[in-house]
C-alpha cells in the first residue's frame, strides 16, 4: 500500500460520521481508538480523488480537418420510412482516398461513438450525450475511404432482441412492416437490407448482430472476441461485448472486417488479436479463391441440442436441413455432434449478462485496460437515482437493474461462478472443434415476430423474444466467431400478415468456427451464397 500523506487538509468532507456511514455498508464497526486514523487515511484518499477528477480527461484525438463532420441532423419522418435512422451526418476523408472502402457507405449502430454526433442509444433513460471521440472502428472506416452516413437506431440500451423498444418508435422489418427487424442492432440490419447503406457496424452481446441480420435477410458476423476493438462503444458487459460487420453479401462482409479488425493497443479485449498489418486478408483471399464453391475436405458438425429447443419452428428445421444437403453437395462432410452444455448456455449467459451488465452500467469496466466513457457512466448513475428517468426506461432495462441488485445481495458469487462455467462452455465447443472444422445451427428458432402493442405490459413486451437467443448467446460467452447467412424465407404464423403467402420473412444459418478462424467460416458461407438464391427457398 502506498500512502503519500497522513495529514489531511482542513475542511475535509470525511468526518467521523461519514466514516461510520461507510462501515454500515459492510455491517461492521471500527474500534473507537482506530477511527481517527482511518478517518485521516480516507481524507487523504479523498483529496487525491478530487485532484484527479479536476484534471482534464484524456481521450483519443480526432482529426476533424481531415474527417470533418458535415450535415449532422435529425431525420424527418418522411425520410425515415422504416424508423431505422437515429441521426444523419456525412463524414468522409477530405483528402483523395482510394482505400478498400472507397465508394462504400457505412452506417453505425447508435452506441458507437462519433465525435460531435449525438448518441441516443435507443433510450430516454439517459439523454443529451454527445461523444467527444471517435470509436476505433470509425477511424478505421474513414481511413479506409468509407463514407459514414449516420447512426442507426438501436434498441433501448441494447436490451431487446426485437425492434419495438426505442422511444423514436418501432423499426419495421424491411420485408414486411409490422414485424420485427430484430435487435438490438435493429436499424443497422434494416438500413443495409433496404439498400440505404452498403454496410453497417452492429454490436452483439447475446445475438444483437445475428438476430437483426437474420430477420432482415443479410449477412451478420460476430467475430472472435477482441478481433474488432471495442474502444469508444457503449458496453453491456466487457466479456460478452462484440462488434460485427453487417452487409448484403459475404464478400462485402469480409471487406469490412478486413478494414476494421486488429489490435488497437487501447482496448485490452483486442490485445490477443494481430495488429492490422498482420491480419489475414479476408476479402482478398476469398475473392481470389480458384474454387470457391468447392467445400471438399471440410468437416461440419450440426449441434444436436440446437435442434431440440422447444420453440423451434419445424419449417425452420426443414430449411436448415436443406442447407445441410447443399453443403454436402458442395463436398463437405456433415454429421451431428452432441454438446449437452449447449442447452445450459443461455443460463450461463444470463447470469453474466444481467449481473455483469448491471455492474458495468454502474462502474464502467473495472479491471480492464481500455478507454472508459466515464461521462456516459455518470449519466447512468444520475439516471438510476431519478424516478422520472426510471419511468422512461424500457422493461428489459429495469429487469436488468433489478436482477443485478438481487444477485449482488442474494447470490454474490453468481458472476464468478458463471464466468467459470463460461470457460466450461468454451471448452465443450473447442472439444467438438477438434473433430470438426465448423459447427452449424439454425440462427434463430423462428421468423420475425410482430411488434408488441404500444403500451404493452412488461411481460407482453418481453414475451415476443422468448427463446430467441437459444443458439446465439452461448458464443458471446465463449468468444467463438459466429456468422449468420440467409438461407430461405417463411410465411409468418402470427401478426398482421399471418398466413399470407405473399409475405415471406428470412431464416438464417449460423456457422461457428474456431477462435481466429474467420476465414473458414467465410469459405463455407461464400460457397453456399454463390450457388443459391436464399429468396427462392421457401416452405414446401
Amino acid at each position: 500500500m502506498s500512502v503519500f500523506s497522513v495529514d489531511p487538509k482542513e475542511g475535509s468532507p470525511v468526518t467521523t460520521e461519514a466514516l461510520n456511514e461507510i462501515c454500515k455498508v459492510f455491517g461492521i464497526k471500527l474500534k473507537d481508538e482506530e477511527k481517527e486514523d482511518y478517518r485521516r487515511l480516507l481524507a487523504v484518499f479523498d483529496e487525491s480523488a478530487q485532484e484527479l477528477m479536476a484534471m482534464p480527461d484524456y481521450v483519443p484525438e480526432v482529426d476533424l480537418q481531415r474527417f470533418p463532420r458535415n450535415d449532422v441532423h435529425e431525420v424527418p419522418k418522411d425520410q425515415n420510412t422504416h424508423g431505422a435512422w437515429a441521426w444523419r451526418c456525412s463524414i468522409k476523408d477530405s483528402q483523395p482516398n482510394s482505400g478498400p472502402l472507397a465508394g462504400k457507405t457505412v452506417v453505425l449502430k447508435d452506441m458507437i461513438s462519433v465525435k460531435d454526433v449525438p448518441m441516443l442509444m435507443g433510450t430516454e433513460f439517459v439523454s443529451g450525450y454527445t461523444p467527444n471521440m471517435d470509436a476505433t472502428v470509425v477511424t478505421r472506416i474513414l481511413e479506409a475511404g468509407g463514407h459514414v452516413l449516420g447512426k442507426a437506431v438501436c434498441e433501448n440500451l441494447c436490451h431487446s432482441g426485437t425492434s419495438h423498444s426505442a422511444p423514436t418508435g418501432v423499426v419495421d422489418n424491411p420485408h414486411c412492416k409490422g414485424y420485427s427487424a430484430g435487435g438490438s442492432s435493429s436499424g443497422s440490419g434494416c438500413l443495409v437490407a433496404l439498400g440505404e447503406a452498403h454496410m453497417s457496424i452492429g454490436a452483439d452481446q447475446g445475438g444483437s448482430v445475428r438476430i437483426p441480420a437474420t430477420n432482415c435477410g443479410i449477412v451478420g458476423f460476430k467475430t472472435t472476441f477482441g478481433l474488432i476493438p471495442y474502444t469508444g462503444c457503449g458496453s453491456n458487459e466487457p466479456t460478452n461485448d462484440h462488434l460485427g460487420p453487417m452487409t448484403r453479401s459475404v464478400l462485402d462482409n469480409a471487406l469490412l472486417l478486413q478494414s476494421i479488425a486488429g489490435n488497437d493497443n487501447i482496448d485490452d479485449r483486442s490485445f490477443p488479436a494481430p495488429v492490422p498489418a498482420n491480419l489475414p486478408q479476408y476479402y482478398n483471399n476469398l475473392k481470389n479463391s480458384k474454387t470457391p464453391q468447392d467445400l471438399s475436405g471440410l468437416k461440419v458438425g450440426i449441434i444436436k441440442e440446437a435442434l431440440e429447443t422447444p420453440v423451434l419452428d419445424e419449417r425452420v428445421r426443414q430449411l436448415f436441413q436443406q442447407a445441410v444437403t447443399d453443403l454436402e453437395k458442395a463436398g463437405a462432410t456433415v454429421s451431428e455432434v452432441s454438446i449437452p452444455i449447449h442447452k445450459k448456455g443461455p443460463t450461463i449467459w444470463t447470469a453474466v449478462s444481467k449481473t455483469g451488465g448491471y455492474l458495468t452500467k454502474l462502474y464502467g469496466a473495472p479491471g480492464h485496460r481500455t478507454h472508459n466513457m466515464h461521462q456516459l457512466n455518470s449519466l447512468f448513475l444520475e439516471a438510476l437515482h431519478s424516478q422520472s428517468s426510471w419511468d422512461k426506461s424500457y422493461s428489459a432495462s429495469k429487469n436488468i437493474y433489478l436482477n443485478g441488485v438481487w444477485a449482488e445481495q442474494r447470490h454474490p458469487a453468481l458472476l464468478a461462478k458463471a464466468t467459470n462455467l463460461s470457460r466450461q462452455l468454451r471448452d465443450a465447443y473447442d472439444a467438438a472443434l477438434k473433430q470438426y472444422d465448423l459447427l452449424i445451427t439454425p440462427t434463430l428458432p423462428y421468423v420475425a415476430t410482430s411488434h408488441a402493442d404500444p403500451g404493452a405490459a412488461p411481460l407482453e413486451q418481453i414475451k415476443k423474444q422468448v427463446g430467441l437467443t437459444s443458439n446465439t448467446c452461448q458464443f458471446n460467452q465463449t468468444g467463438h466467431p459466429a456468422l449468420t447467412l440467409p438461407i430461405g424465407r417463411l410465411t409468418p404464423k402470427e401478426g398482421p400478415a399471418a398466413g399470407d403467402s405473399n409475405v415471406k420473412l428470412p431464416v438464417g444459418l449460423q456457422i461457428v468456427g474456431k477462435w481466429w478462424d474467420e476465414e473458414t467460416i467465410y469459405r463455407c458461407a461464400y460457397a453456399w451464397e454463390l450457388e443459391h438464391d436464399w429468396k427462392e427457398r421457401t416452405e414446401g
